[in-house]
């Protein structure tokens, strides 16, 4: 290069070896850890998942209930723009590909579209103060080593194994009747569960059904809207007394104790959030 009889390397002389390619070993070890987090995380928050008040999505993920019902209320997005927003949650799709997980993007519009999961604790012999999520029927623990499912609509958690024991289609715990297809692996990762998943989810739909079973909303709302003109009509000729009535006996309530605990947390939370851009706006 300088006149001095030298020569311009080549690439292979710069580069002695290539990247090697990750073992099978090592493939497992990162596929492992990698469903561990899903186990312990919300992938939407990033926040460590509180197995007594987790749910699941047609799709077998994992997330906490608060994090949903949030998500689902209005002026969602006029929460703190100042708070740290979470690292992106990568997660695979059934062509094998990657993508970044969004609210948007898990197709959840309402509570019909996640189940509320029912684990069962039990504590090891030997091991006091120490308890550990387990199949009802094997006692085993119930996580990443071993694959465990749900049944819809009743939410019960078993390991893979015990299901396919099972000869009738009773859920073991609470005797409710279920379908094969109804049985939601949790966290799948083999290619054939996550299509047998998107192609139930699909029939669903089509058939104006929700993960959970119960019809859609915008089902209901059509069908209220029909029984509203219907009842309107009717009552159109009793007298106003019978309408008024009939809009009262439709206001929504909430009957669950814990909807209504964490809407009322939640609603709590906004509006301390909303008292804070405020204040900083004034200043």
């Amino acid at each position: 290069m300088g006149n001095d009889g030298g020569s311009i390397p080549t690439r292979r002389e710069l580069v002695k070896s290539g990247a090697r390619a990750p073992t099978l070993s090592e493939m497992k070890a990162t596929a492992l850890e990698a469903l561990a987090h899903a186990w312990t995380h919300d992938p939407l928050t990033s926040d460590r998942l509180d197995m007594e008040n987790v749910v699941s999505d047609c799709r077998g993920r994992l997330y906490n209930y608060e994090t949903i019902l949030k998500n689902l209320m209005p002026g969602n997005s006029d929460e703190d723009d100042s708070a740290p927003a979470p690292a992106p949650t990568l997660v695979g799709t059934a062509n094998g590909e990657w993508q970044e997980l969004t609210f948007e993007s898990t197709g959840i519009k309402s509570l019909r579209d996640v189940v509320k999961l029912k684990f069962k604790r039990y504590a090891p012999a030997g091991e006091k103060g120490k308890d550990i999520l387990a199949c009802p029927m094997t006692l085993k623990e119930l996580g990443p080593a071993n694959k465990a499912v749900y049944i819809v609509p009743c939410g019960h958690v078993f390991s893979e194994v015990a299901m396919k024991t099972i000869p009738e289609e009773a859920c073991p715990e609470c005797s409710e009747a279920f379908k094969p297809e109804n049985v939601i692996p949790i966290l799948p990762t083999e290619k054939a569960e996550v299509e047998r998943l998107t192609k139930r989810i699909e029939a669903l739909r089509e058939a104006g059904l929700t993960h959970t079973l119960k019809k859609e909303k915008s089902q209901g709302r059509k069908k209220r809207k029909a029984e509203g003109a219907a009842d309107e009509e009717r009552d159109s000729k009793k007298g106003g007394e019978a309408k008024k009535s009939k809009k009262d006996a439709s206001m929504p309530t909430i009957n669950n104790p814990m909807t209504a605990s964490l809407t009322a947390k939640v609603l709590a939370e906004q509006e301390e959030a909303q008292k804070r851009r405020k204040m900083t706006a004034a200043r």
